[in-house]
């Protein structure tokens, strides 16, 4: 029919997945506008402008539950759009921020210019995913997590994040090179991932359950698969499969 999606057309137009798509559908956030006799689900324009007020919020750091719960109180499609438009210029002008931050300590850092701690992280704000972390963990989680942040000095910051750069993109050549998921080299990076893991939480024990979510996230979440696919497409997965050959190797 004129006007409508497949469940496929539709994640590739909204650069997601259908199994993203099928998750959304079974928490109640975007319902097929019809099912076809042969089971497959179809998405009208509705459909097309509730999707893309998940995925930004998405964007934004919201919860699936928290949505649900935006989407809910929302009946004016016009009043939701404005909402939309507005947090997307809060977000054009975080952005800038964090652009002009980036360009400022690329230029003194080759002039060897001394930095200051305001213009490196202006517009780097950690707290935005205060709710969903606290969704996730719970409150006590957020609240190590950010004090543990918060005692950082800049170096140690930079020297945080650099690792989860490093240890992303070892996986993506891993996974480049076609080395299976539970040999030597692939389960040495995720001992590491999981130290860093345990760095990033004042260094408690990090479950093997809370290390499968992790992977599980990294395959669900658009954000975080971006992080690691931008090493090649299909690096989540392979971060998830090697977990989880990481735990049964364990249980073994």
């Amino acid at each position: 029919m004129a006007g409508e999606w497949s469940i496929q057309d539709l994640a590739k137009a909204a650069g997601t997945t259908s199994r993203t798509l099928r998750h959304y559908g079974q928490l109640g956030l975007l319902e097929p506008s019809r099912t076809g006799a042969n089971g497959y689900r179809y998405y009208d324009q509705n459909s097309l402008i509730r999707l893309q007020r998940i995925l930004l919020l998405r964007e934004l750091g919201l919860g699936l539950p928290v949505i649900a719960e935006v989407l809910a109180g929302e009946q004016d499609t016009a009043g939701a759009l404005r909402t939309h438009l507005e947090l997307l210029r809060q977000q054009q002008d975080r952005i800038a921020r964090q652009i002009e931050s980036v360009s400022t300590t690329l230029h003194k850092t080759e002039r060897g210019e001394p930095l200051m701690a305001a213009e490196v992280f202006d517009g780097f704000d950690h707290t935005r995913y205060k709710d969903e972390v606290t969704e996730r963990w719970g409150k006590d989680a957020y609240e190590s997590g950010d004090r543990w942040w918060r005692s950082l000095t800049e170096d140690g910051k930079k020297a945080f994040l650099q690792t989860q750069l490093d240890i992303a993109a070892d996986f993506g050549k891993a996974h480049a090179a076609g080395l299976p998921v539970d040999g030597e080299t692939v389960q040495a990076i995720v001992v590491r991932h999981r130290a860093w893991l345990g760095d990033g939480t004042q260094g408690r024990p990090v479950t093997d359950e809370y290390l499968l979510g992790l992977g599980e996230m990294y395959v669900a979440d658009p954000r975080f698969r971006k992080n690691y696919d931008v090493h090649g497409d299909g690096t989540a997965e392979y971060i998830l499969e090697a977990f989880r050959a990481y735990v049964a190797g364990r249980s073994a």
